[in-house]
């Protein structure tokens, strides 16, 4: 591609943004930073009768959460800016205007009354009202009244909307880079409205008309806009601008493959479906996979796998190797079912990989517990609990013997562990321990295993109650490690405690 690539994310400020949102900025982010081009952030809000105040803030604190911002958009790099619609609603009537000088839109002043009679009417003779070329001469717009009637009641103040004229007998022959080619009847569609009467532009004329004075050049976006496709293209011939090419997305499907995955699926069906916790105006609270304990880059990983493979086995992708290699022509048609386990999964390898120095701090953030206790003792212990580990906030049921004694011993454990000659068995190993100067986690092994195979009485007769002292259960990380990490005298103190609970 040798022209400059420009892509738009457009959302509207109605609410907190949903993952699929998030995925359509992402592909949008990724085809722009794999053809070096500009990722663009317009902020759709024309309608403020649905407006939410704080969704704007939102919409940016997600994308830069998670690590895709944007290069042009409100109050940064303004090259085309303003970037809010409402910010822009003065750039609209202009081209609205245009469009009736050229013929390929028109006034309509038909009352809601008026359409609602239509409607019903059809409806009882089993059909669907629609607007357009089979019935627009008979009704009330500036096609079937005359240029004085027209003025008279555009200068008595009536309202009207202006409509686009959509052509009769023509076929369309549209072209998705996704999807291929698309032919489309025009007697089918219906003579949208472009302009209301309350003086807005409807989303239809303000979308075309910002993608082309910010020079887009690739519109990706939802399949819900499928059905707008016609006239957006149409839009654009009759203003003879350059169409830019499209690219629908295919949907996100709930995790049974049946129906879209709203916003309201939310925390209804146990996993979150925004990127960040969203407070609503009514104090209402939706979860979001940052505070759930995700890392950006599990969820960037896993959503780039909604509706695109690489053609490869590979399923472990950062963000660079994402744009080299994104191509929307490997998009699916068809919908991708959301998997929650499959972002565990991805957030586990993410787990793995992330510093442990941060981890340590974020950890002791979130566990009062460990508020005194050094964080590079801390560090080391997550190094050796976090492979089974999916989020910080597994941590502590992981790890909570190295800061702590247990108070109390796993039952199952207890009678799988304890033998006749357990209590002196231990007895030894206490004396073993205590015996050792230098305290390595070498020393550990080579002094305790040495008498184990010197005594011939089997490693699991010492080390499953020696464990067990240590932890409370029979889980954790190598005893050896651990007795390091907590020293001699706790080690040697932990395990009094429990012979002292053998009879």
């Amino acid at each position: 591609m040798t022209k400059n690539i420009r892509v738009r994310f457009a959302p509207s400020p109605t609410g907190p943004l949903h993952i699929g949102g998030v995925r359509t900025a992402l592909f949008n982010y990724l085809f722009a930073k794999k053809h070096r081009g500009t990722f663009i952030l317009r902020i759709e809000d024309t309608d403020q009768n649905r407006y939410v105040e704080g969704a704007e803030k939102y919409i940016i604190d997600a994308l830069n959460w998670c690590g895709i911002p944007f290069d042009e958009g409100p109050e940064k790099n303004e090259k085309f800016g303003p970037y809010r619609q409402s910010e822009r609603k003065h750039l609209y009537k202009k081209y609205a205007d245009d469009l009736i000088a050229s013929g390929n839109a028109y006034y309509a002043f038909d009352t809601a009354e008026a359409l609602d009679f239509h409607r019903t009417d059809h409806e009882e003779k089993g059909k669907t009202f629609i607007y357009n070329w089979h019935n627009r001469l008979k009704l009330s717009n500036s096609l079937s009244l005359s240029a004085e009637e027209v003025k008279t009641k555009i200068d008595a103040g009536e309202d009207y909307v202006i409509r686009f004229k959509s052509p009769q007998d023509e076929t369309l022959h549209l072209k998705d880079i996704i999807r291929g080619d698309i032919k489309i009847d025009t007697n089918i569609l219906d003579d949208k409205v472009l302009f209301k009467s309350d003086g807005m532009p409807t989303y239809h004329l303000a979308n075309i008309v910002d993608d082309h004075l910010m020079e887009i050049t690739h519109v990706i976006r939802g399949e819900e806009w499928l059905p707008s496709l016609a006239l957006h293209y149409q839009l654009y011939k009759a203003f003879d601008w350059e169409t830019p090419e499209f690219a629908h997305l295919p949907l996100i499907l709930k995790p049974t493959g049946k129906g879209k995955l709203s916003k309201r699926d939310g925390d209804k069906l146990g996993f979150p479906v925004f990127p960040l916790e969203w407070l609503a105006p009514d104090g209402e609270v939706s979860s979001g996979y940052k505070e759930a304990g995700y890392f950006p880059e599990a969820m960037v990983n896993f959503l780039a796998f909604l509706g695109w493979n690489p053609g490869t086995e590979q399923e472990i992708f950062n963000l660079d190797a994402l744009i080299n290699s994104f191509e929307l022509e490997r998009v699916n048609k068809s919908g991708a079912r959301f998997d929650p386990d499959k972002i565990k999964w991805f957030n586990h390898h993410y787990m793995q990989e992330q510093n442990d120095d941060a981890l340590a701090e974020a950890y002791k953030n979130m566990e009062p517990k460990l508020l005194d206790i050094d964080v590079n003792y801390i560090s080391m212990v997550i190094g050796m609990i976090k492979e089974r580990a999916t989020f910080v906030s597994d941590f502590w049921g992981l790890s909570h013997f190295f800061f702590m004694a247990p108070s109390s011993y796993d039952e199952k454990a207890c009678k799988k562990a304890f033998k006749e000659n357990t209590k002196a068995v231990l007895t030894d190993v206490n004396n073993i321990i205590d015996s050792i100067e230098n305290v390595t986690i070498e020393n550990l092994q080579t002094a305790i295993k040495g008498w184990i195979t010197k005594s011939n009485i089997g490693f699991g007769a010492v080390m499953m109650p020696l464990r067990l002292a240590l932890v409370g259960a029979l889980q954790g990380p190598d005893v050896f490690d651990i007795m390091f990490m907590i020293g001699k005298n706790e080690t040697i103190k932990r395990i009094n405690n429990l012979i002292k609970t053998l009879v």
